[in-house]
């Protein structure tokens, strides 16, 4: 068996998959054509074109102000007067589809980061910005080697969905404190002694899709499922509808079918648009999101322990 698996599927081979998608060209009275779609278009054009407040949660991952290539859709550098017109209007297009209680999460590396955080608090209430470590990146001879990246997570209103208790991150205990002879803020079991800790606004437990993964595809700017998790399961319910209006290669409506949420995405490039609709298809077989497992988050480099209890648990069921 081959250890690369990488999704890089032509659009001729995707045929297939390319056909699930749909178009959308005239306003959506409901969800109805489009809910757990993938839809090829520009999102610009899109969104004024579905269902007022109509989905839960947003996720969008814009380019970033770099002239980068998307298979021959290139995006180029801006100023940072004309980028911060463009966030505004992207941001502009998706806002009316949230819900009253509707939460938003815009990626963004540092540059673009000091833009969208003062455009999206034009028009939302600011929460928190999220930094998450890359784990990977390339030296820098004159600069900081650039191994982080931004978040921004806001809310239409005051009130809004927040699940604490679904993305605590397991930690190992290293010096146990007791009191009275019994564990104080951890648990010892069968998996080693750990502590299931309230999530923090700095990600350092997360993986970037590389060439052994199923979910990796040759998409330049992916990312990870388990990114994806912490969103989804923090800030929507079970059925509730996820939005991505840069779909990419998939990971937001994937990590949502995934976790039992409906799923709404649309994205530019038809090759794109293959893969997302490819690992859509594997999601039927395969609902294991890395890093997550027996409703926690795990940190990085603990796959053992992950596994292990996993494998455990199956038995039991059995």
């Amino acid at each position: 068996m081959a250890r690369n698996k990488t999704i890089n599927t032509s659009l001729e081979d995707g045929a297939e998959y390319l056909g699930r998608c749909v178009s959308v060209t005239e306003r959506q009275n409901t969800l109805g054509g489009v809910l757990d779609k993938t839809i090829l278009g520009n999102t610009l054009a899109v969104c004024p074109l579905l269902p007022a407040q109509s989905v839960d949660l947003v996720i969008a991952d814009p380019p970033y102000n770099l002239t980068k290539s998307f298979n021959g859709t290139t995006f180029a550098k801006k100023s940072a007067e004309d980028y911060e017109s463009y966030t505004r209007r992207w941001l502009g297009a998706v806002k009316p589809l949230l819900k009253p209680n509707g939460s938003i999460y815009v990626c963004c590396d540092w540059e673009s980061s000091l833009v969208v955080g003062r455009v999206l608090g034009e028009s939302f209430h600011v929460r928190s910005r999220i930094t998450w470590q890359r784990e990977k990146g390339r030296g820098a001879k004159t600069n900081w080697k650039n191994a982080m990246e931004d978040i921004w997570f806001a809310t239409v209103g005051g009130s809004y969905t927040f699940n604490l208790n679904a993305v605590k991150v397991r930690k190992k205990v290293v010096a146990p404190y007791r009191v009275d002879g019994e564990p104080k803020d951890w648990s010892d079991s069968e998996d080693g002694k750990f502590r299931d800790t309230c999530p923090s606004n700095f990600w350092d437990d997360i993986t970037v899709p590389f060439w052994s993964m199923p979910e990796n595809t040759a998409h330049p700017t992916q990312k990870p499922e388990k990114l994806a998790a912490k969103i989804i399961l923090a800030s929507s319910n079970k059925g509730d509808i996820v939005f991505d209006p840069f779909l990419g290669s998939g990971t937001t409506s994937v990590t949502a079918k995934k976790l039992g949420r409906h799923y709404i995405g649309v994205e530019l490039v038809p090759l794109y648009c293959v893969w997302a609709e490819q690992r859509l298809a594997m999601a039927e077989a395969d609902k294991e999101i890395q890093g997550y497992s027996g409703g926690v988050f795990w940190e990085r480099n603990t796959i053992s322990e992950q596994k292990s209890a996993e494998v455990r648990r199956r038995r039991e069921k059995q």
